[in-house]
C-alpha cells in the first residue's frame, strides 16, 4: 500500500474506557469493529482509501474477531457483497469514492435497495466534492433519493462520526434498509479523539459458521412480482420506521440560540464551516455557541417532517445551508412546511448562496450578512459586514502585491514516472502521423492532459477509454489511440473496452500502462502485481498477488496483435506506437508499456540503499546531467519530457544570453531525458553520472585509469 498502518492497527484494538486519537476515517474503521461488523469490502480511492487499506493490513487481527475483509476489483463487486445482509442477520460495510464509485455500483445498489436487508448494511462514501475534489462535481444525495437509501452526513467531529456509524447499523436494521454515510475530504482527515468501547466479535462470522444456508424466500429477491411489493414497503413501512428511529435516537442535533425568531438548517458535514462563519460574523457567544438556533442534519435523507416543522414554527426566517445542486433539501423542507401549514416562515437558501461550488466560511459569511441584515438587530448585522469588508481589503492588498495572477501549478507526473516516456514517444509519433485522437482514462496517465503533452480528447470513466473511442475510429482517417492503466484494465477496461472491441471486430489501438499497481489511488495491488514486489509490500505477506499477466489474458480473449515494450526505451516505444497506428492488421492492436511505478521503486530501493550505506557496502546511484558548453539552448528536451528535474539556468558563459538546460539534484536516474534526446535526435549534451559510495578496489583502479587516459587525450 501507499503507507504502513502499524500504529493505526494497534489503535483498532483499544478497549472499553481507552481513548482513540487519530483521523476521521480511522475513527470510522474503529466504529465498524465496535458495531460487530461481519464483513468489510470496498474499492480503494481518496478520500476514504485509509478505511480499506487499514482493514487489509489488519487482516491478522480481524481474523481473530472473525471479520472477513475483501479488496474488490471495482465498486460494483463491493456493493454486491451486501447481498449477504439480505438473507442473513449479519452486519456488513463497503466503501468507495464519491458518485463515480456509486455510478459503477448502481446496478447492485438498486437491486439491494428493492428487497431491503435483514442485517445492517452500511455504505461509506467519500463525498469528493468542492475545489479539492478530483472527480466530477455531483452529489450522492440524488442516488439516495432515487433508490430510497438513507443518507447520513455526520458532523465532522470524531465522537459524532463514531456514533453515526454505530447508529447507521441500528437504523438499517430498524427500517430494513441499507444506509449510506457520506464523508467529505475534510471530515475524513479531521483529527480528534473519542472514548472507545470493546470490539464486538460478530455472532455469525468466519469463526462462527452457519450450519445451513438461509431458507429460500422469493420475496427477498429483486424480481417481479416481488418488486411491486418492495416499492410499497419502501415508503409505507421502511421510511416511517426510519423516521421514528431518527427521532427516538436523536440522530439530528439542535443547537439553541438567543435569536429564537430566526434559524439555520445545515447539512451535518458543513457544521464546522458554519460555526466558523458564525464566529466571524459575531454571531457566537464567548463559548463559541451560536446566537442563532441551528438544526444539524446528521441524516439528510429522509428528513422528518415533524422535526423540520417544529424547528421552523414561530420563526420569521430560516436559512438552509445545502452544498451543491440541485437543492434537494431546501425543496423538501419547503414541501414539508407547506403541508404542515407553516406559511409564515420565510425560507432562504440558494437565493443567498451559490448553486454550485464548495461552501467555505467566506461563502457562508455572505449569506449570514444578509440574514443578519434582514432579520437581526443592526448590531449583529454590522459585524458580518465589517468582516466581509476587511476580507475585500485583504484581497485587494494581495492583488497589489502580486501585481499579476499567480502562475498555475497543475498536477504532474512524479519524477521518473514510467508513463512520461510513453507520452514523449507519442509526441514524436505525431510528428510523422499528424494529430491523433487520444482517448484518455482515469489514472496517473491523465496528467498527460497538461503541458507539455496536452493529450486527451475525452475522460469518461475508469477503464472506459477504449469504449469511448469506439465510434470515433469509424469516421477518422487516423486510428484513435486509447490509453488506460493496468488498474483501469482490471477495473473495467477488459470488459467494456477489449471485449467490446473484439465482439464488434473493432480496429483501434490500445496502450496499457503496466506499472504493477493501481497507482492513482495509492499503489494498491492488482491481480497482475508482480508476486515478488507484492511480498515486499505486503505486511507479513497478507496482500494477495499472482503471476497472472495482462498479456496472457489478452491472448486468452483472442487479441492477435500484442506488443510489450519497456517504457524508458523511448525510441522502441515510438517505433511500436507508429507500427500499431500504421499496421495493415485490421483488428485490435494492444501495446503494453511496462515500467514499475517510480514511487514504489523508490520505496523499495531507498531502504536497501540506506542499509548498504550504513553497513559500508558499495552503493551505486545513477543520475544525469547536461554539458553546459554543448547545450544549444533549444530546450526541445524539456518540451518533449516535462520532467520536473529538467529545467533551465543562466549560462556561465557571459557571451551567451539564452539560458541552458539543467538537471537538478531531484533526478532519480530514470534516463528519460537522455532517451528522449536520442530518440528525437536532439543533441549530445546529456551525460550519465554514476555516483559510487564506498567504492571497491576495482572502482578505484578503473577511476585512476580513466583519469589517466582522459589526461592524455586532453591538451593541457
Amino acid at each position: 500500500m501507499e503507507r504502513s498502518f502499524h500504529r493505526e492497527i494497534e489503535a483498532l484494538q483499544l478497549g472499553d474506557g481507552q481513548v482513540f486519537h487519530g483521523e476521521g476515517i480511522l475513527a470510522v474503521t474503529k466504529a465498524l469493529l465496535q458495531s460487530g461488523v461481519t464483513y468489510v469490502g470496498g474499492y480503494q480511492g481518496s478520500p476514504i482509501t485509509h478505511l480499506l487499506d487499514v482493514m487489509v493490513q489488519a487482516r491478522d487481527y480481524l481474523d481473530e474477531l472473525g471479520v472477513h475483509v475483501e479488496a474488490c476489483t471495482n465498486e460494483s463487486s463491493a456493493a454486491a457483497m451486501l447481498a449477504a445482509s439480505i438473507m442473513y442477520p449479519v452486519r456488513g460495510a463497503v466503501t468507495w469514492k464519491s458518485v463515480v464509485g456509486t455510478n459503477v455500483a448502481s446496478d447492485a445498489l438498486s437491486n439491494l435497495a428493492s428487497p431491503g436487508v435483514m442485517g445492517g448494511a452500511l455504505i461509506v462514501v467519500g463525498e469528493d466534492y468542492g475545489e479539492g475534489a478530483s472527480v466530477i462535481q455531483e452529489r450522492t444525495h440524488a442516488f439516495a433519493m432515487k433508490s430510497a437509501l438513507w443518507l447520513m452526513d455526520p458532523r465532522p467531529d470524531l465522537p459524532t462520526i463514531v456514533r453515526m456509524v454505530e447508529k447507521s447499523f441500528e437504523l438499517s436494521e430498524a427500517s430494513n434498509t441499507p444506509v449510506m454515510l457520506e464523508l467529505r475530504i475534510r471530515a475524513c482527515h479531521v483529527r480528534g479523539s473519542f472514548p472507545t468501547r470493546d470490539n464486538v466479535a460478530p455472532a455469525i462470522s468466519t469463526r462462527q459458521l452457519q450450519a445451513q444456508p438461509a431458507a429460500f424466500s422469493y420475496d427477498r429477491l429483486s424480481h417481479p412480482p416481488a418488486t411491486f411489493r418492495h416499492e410499497k414497503l419502501k415508503y409505507d413501512v421502511r421510511m416511517p420506521a426510519a423516521r421514528r428511529f431518527i427521532v427516538e435516537a436523536g440522530l439530528n442535533e439542535e443547537l439553541p440560540g438567543r435569536h429564537a425568531d430566526v434559524g439555520i438548517i445545515v447539512q451535518g458535514g458543513l457544521t464546522n464551516t458554519l460555526l466558523r462563519a458564525l464566529q466571524l460574523a459575531g454571531l457566537t457567544d464567548e463559548a463559541g455557541d451560536p446566537a442563532v438556533p441551528v438544526l444539524v442534519l446528521n441524516v439528510v435523507y429522509p428528513l422528518v417532517p415533524e422535526q423540520v416543522a417544529t424547528f421552523c414554527e414561530g420563526k420569521r426566517a430560516v436559512l438552509v445551508v445545502e452544498e451543491g445542486q440541485p437543492d434537494f433539501i431546501e425543496q423538501e423542507i419547503s414541501t414539508h412546511l407547506r403541508r404542515a401549514g407553516v406559511h409564515a416562515t420565510q425560507l432562504h437558501g440558494k437565493d443567498w448562496l451559490p448553486m454550485g461550488g464548495e461552501y467555505t466560511a467566506e461563502v457562508l459569511l455572505g449569506a449570514l450578512e444578509r440574514l443578519a441584515g434582514a432579520y437581526l438587530p443592526p448590531a449583529s448585522a454590522s459585524a458580518a459586514a465589517g468582516h466581509l469588508a476587511r476580507l475585500g481589503e485583504l484581497r485587494g492588498e494581495a492583488a497589489a502585491l502580486l501585481a499579476e495572477p499567480v502562475p498555475a501549478r497543475p498536477p504532474n507526473f512524479c519524477t521518473g514516472c514510467p508513463e512520461r516516456p510513453v507520452f514523449a514517444a507519442l509526441k514524436l509519433v505525431e510528428r510523422d502521423t499528424g494529430k491523433l485522437h487520444i482517448a484518455t482514462d482515469i489514472g496517473c496517465h491523465s496528467f498527460a492532459t497538461f503541458e507539455p503533452f496536452s493529450f486527451g480528447n475525452s475522460i469518461l470513466g475508469y477503464g472506459m477509454s477504449m469504449a469511448s473511442s469506439a465510434a470515433v475510429k469509424n469516421f477518422t482517417a487516423q486510428r484513435p489511440v486509447a490509453i488506460m492503466g493496468d488498474g483501469g484494465f482490471w477495473h473495467n477496461g477488459l470488459l467494456s473496452g477489449v471485449s467490446s472491441a473484439l465482439l464488434n471486430q473493432g480496429d483501434g489501438v490500445l496502450v496499457i500502462m503496466k506499472n504493477g499497481y493501481t497507482s492513482a489511488t495509492g499503489t494498491q495491488d492488482t491481480i497482475s502485481t508482480p508476486a515478488q514486489q507484492a511480498k515486499q509490500l505486503a505486511e507479513g505477506g497478507s496482500a494477495t498477488a499472482s503471476e497472472t499477466t495482462i498479456e496472457d489474458t489478452l491472448k486468452g480473449m483472442g487479441v492477435k496483435w500484442i506488443r510489450t515494450v519497456h517504457n524508458y526505451r523511448v525510441s522502441r516505444v515510438r517505433d511500436t506506437l507508429r507500427e500499431a497506428i500504421r499496421s495493415p492488421f485490421p483488428g485490435l492492436k494492444v501495446v503494453v508499456a511496462e515500467g514499475e511505478c517510480q514511487l514504489e521503486r523508490q520505496r523499495r530501493l531507498r531502504p536497501i540503499r540506506a542499509r548498504r550505506l550504513k553497513e559500508g557496502l558499495r552503493t551505486l546511484r545513477t543520475r544525469y546531467g547536461i554539458d553546459e558548453d554543448t547545450c544549444t539552448g533549444d530546450h526541445s528536451c524539456i518540451r518533449l519530457s516535462g520532467c520536473p528535474t529538467l529545467t533551465v539556468k543562466p549560462s556561465s558563459d557571459p557571451l551567451r544570453r539564452e539560458p541552458v538546460a539543467h538537471v537538478t539534484n531531484g533526478c532519480v536516474g530514470c534516463g528519460l531525458c537522455g532517451e528522449v534526446a536520442d530518440a528525437a535526435v536532439l543533441c549530445p549534451s546529456f551525460h550519465k553520472i554514476e555516483i559510487v559510495t564506498h567504492p571497491s578496489f576495482w572502482d578505484r583502479l578503473t577511476d585512476r585509469i580513466n583519469r589517466r587516459i582522459i589526461g592524455w587525450l586532453q591538451p593541457a
